[in-house]
């Protein structure tokens, strides 16, 4: 084999690769839903989240604050804690707090049930 037939088959190696990254390495999410598009338990919900979570969670922007950011949170299989992204674990954590995250007290359970539908639109 010569050099140049090297070189060739070196590039399509690396082109096939790249193109099979591309493929499989490009899982954008929706964006949130707009604050102007929720429904009213969603707005209760922002509502709830502003009281509430605002001070240590991003919601919609990525990267931490003090906490996780919320953005995508259940547009992924899991939570940053590694725990499943569904209803009962989320509330779970909400209510319980989890390493440095403290209890949320006194959420009705219909702020809770606003709240996480709140988080369903992130």
């Amino acid at each position: 084999m010569t050099n140049s037939n090297r070189k060739n088959l070196a590039l399509y190696a690396l082109n096939s690769t790249l193109y099979a990254l591309l493929l499989t390495g490009c899982h954008s999410v929706a964006p949130p839903t707009p604050l102007d598009q929720l429904n009213a338990q969603q707005t209760h919900g922002h509502q709830v989240y502003d009281a509430r979570c605002s001070a240590c969670h991003y919601d919609r922007q990525t990267g931490p604050l003090h906490g996780p950011s919320l953005l995508s949170l259940y547009k992924k299989p899991y939570m940053p804690s590694g725990a499943p992204a569904n209803d009962e674990r989320v509330t779970a954590t909400i209510v319980n707090g989890r390493n440095m995250m403290p209890r949320t007290d006194g959420l009705s359970d219909q702020d809770m049930q606003d709240l996480v539908a709140y988080l369903h639109t992130l």
